[in-house]
């Protein structure tokens, strides 16, 4: 079985994972320090990794205030919910609002929209 996690979760780790591409870039412009220009291309290259994380830990953010806070029943916490279905953060019990998916197995397929 594929291991899943929370929607919301898995766009926070691409953002970290964009700080850290972004520094590991400018660390790489510093072995370049004999061509100005270089170095100068890898340090806003890094740079733009990092505001582009910024903006998708600002998207997330903003997205994060509309979602549907449902209690897991479960573990019993507020965990929130993108789409049809998703993991609860805490402790990765499936969770939908859909009563048609109710009992079915988990799939992430079911959050995509049916082409006709």
């Amino acid at each position: 079985m594929a291991k899943y996690s929370n929607k919301i979760n898995k766009v926070r780790t691409f953002a970290l994972s964009l700080i850290f591409i972004g520094f590991i870039v400018m660390y790489a412009g510093i072995f370049f320090r004999s061509s100005p220009l270089v170095m100068t291309i890898f340090m806003i290259l890094g740079l733009l990794f990092i505001i582009a994380s910024t903006v998708v830990y600002f998207w997330i953010g903003m997205l994060s205030t509309k979602t549907v806070q449902v209690v897991c029943p479960n573990c019993g916490k507020h965990t929130k919910m993108l789409g049809r279905v998703d993991i609860c953060m805490y402790c990765n019990e499936p969770l939908t609002l859909d009563q048609s998916l109710e009992g079915k197995e988990f799939d992430e397929q079911y959050n995509r929209k049916q082409q006709k």
